[in-house]
């Protein structure tokens, strides 16, 4: 299974993860990968200066956005919508 991972520090929910986060488990449910796919929210990746940062398995990823989010999930695991 694989995993995201939404970083929920001040920093990176200041920059709008919250709205992130929201549109990963619409993306999931959208695409009936909620079997395929896990959602947790951590307190600080680390990366702050290049937030918002979200964790695919155990590759940061920052600069997302909730309207990059789709396309950024389906590049990172290669998904065939």
């Amino acid at each position: 299974m694989d995993k995201i991972t939404v970083c929920m520090g001040s920093s990176c929910f200041g920059k709008g993860n919250q709205a992130t986060a929201e549109a990963v488990t619409q993306f999931i449910e959208e695409h009936k990968l909620e079997d395929k796919i896990e959602v947790a929210g951590c307190l600080c990746s680390g990366n702050c200066a290049k937030g918002p940062n979200i964790m695919i398995n155990d590759k940061l990823i920052s600069g997302v956005s909730e309207q990059s989010i789709g396309a950024v999930v389906a590049k990172e695991l290669e998904l065939v919508l």
